[in-house]
């Protein structure tokens, strides 16, 4: 028998190539959106991380007809009241880049102490096929936002995001470390037990 289809729902790379990892190993075919021929996203209407990823996780289960995993992530930073959150991927407007969003994040944050500089990363996940979300997760890990970037892993927020008991950034551990303690990879980590299940 083929193995079962297992669509990764994001239209950023570089987050695709990081689930991607999260799931390796498990007997599924993953692909991504544009396999499949979908280049559109749905907007993201949810209040929450976890009402985004389901919403997406249903999306793009109905447009493809397949298993679908989603994920919702964002920074929080207590300086900015919670900000930029569920904007994470849209902060700093229409078309910026990762680095556009990382100076912006560092402008706002200039002159705020260290001890005012907490921050946490969430990731929400979904499991959606034939209409039914299977699965839903929520994890966060804790850090504070660190003074200038550093390290070049990662993908967004990464090289701002000083995780103490490393005593470094998230751009500055390679992804296996990463990976154990970061919001994305507790989240996956409780997917892939799931996963396992089917």
């Amino acid at each position: 028998m083929p193995p079962i289809e297992l669509l990764l729902a994001t239209q950023n790379p570089g987050k695709l190539a990081e689930m991607r990892v999260l799931v390796e190993g498990l007997p599924f075919r993953v692909l991504g959106p544009r396999d499949v021929g979908i280049e559109d996203a749905p907007e993201e209407t949810g209040s929450t991380f976890i009402e985004n990823a389901i919403l997406k996780a249903r999306h793009y289960a109905a447009r493809s007809g397949r298993l679908t995993v989603a994920d919702d992530s964002g920074l929080s930073v207590d300086a900015l009241g919670g900000g930029p959150g569920l904007y994470s991927s849209r902060f700093g407007g229409e078309g910026a880049t990762d680095a556009d969003r990382n100076r912006l994040l560092l402008e706002r944050l200039a002159g705020v102490p260290e001890d005012e500089r907490g921050a946490r990363f969430t990731s929400a996940v979904a499991v959606a096929r034939d209409g039914a979300v299977l699965f839903q997760a929520v994890e966060t890990v804790e850090g504070r936002i660190a003074p200038e970037l550093r390290g070049p892993n990662g993908v967004g927020y990464d090289p701002l995001f000083f995780y103490p008991p490393f005593g470094r950034t998230f751009g500055e551990v390679p992804h296996e470390q990463k990976d154990r303690v970061s919001h994305r990879g507790k989240a996956f980590a409780r997917l892939r037990r799931f996963l396992e299940t089917l």
